[in-house]
Formats: C-alpha cells, structure tokens, sequence
C-alpha cells in the first residue's frame, strides 16, 4: 500500500484492521472525532482500542508504563 492509498482509508478501518491482526500486540489510542485541523483545540475524547492478544489489565499496566516514561521525559 503506497502513502498516497493509505491516506484514503478511514482511520477506523485502519483500527479494524490492526485489531484483526493476531500479530499485533498493543493498543491504539485515538480522538473519538477525527481532526479537522492540526492543532488541538478544546477538550477531546479518546477511545481505547486493544485485541484479544491483551488483557485488560496487561492493556491498564502498558498506559502506566507510557505514562511514567511520558513523564520522565518531559522533566
């Protein structure tokens, strides 16, 4: 798939694709409403999205991980 045909497809679609991929092993995290500019403006949504390849509490330990490199790196 070339640059030019992936920006044609939904990013829901590209979630449904990553979920249905046994081979994919993480978790997708993404504005509930798609951005209609580059800059983020007021409050957003975000929804969650993992396979059957974590747990939910596998998917809760691997944000607090992020979480607290997202951190330290700010610092």
């Amino acid at each position: 798939m070339t640059q030019g045909e992936l920006e044609l497809v939904g990013t829901q679609d590209l979630i449904d694709e990553l979920m249905r991929r046994t081979t994919f092993q993480g978790i997708v995290v993404h504005s509930e409403q798609e951005a209609k500019s580059p800059r983020w403006v007021g409050e957003r949504i975000f929804r969650v999205h993992y396979n059957a390849n974590l747990d939910a509490d596998q998917v809760s330990r691997l944000l607090g991980v992020v979480s607290e490199y997202m951190e330290r790196s700010d610092a």
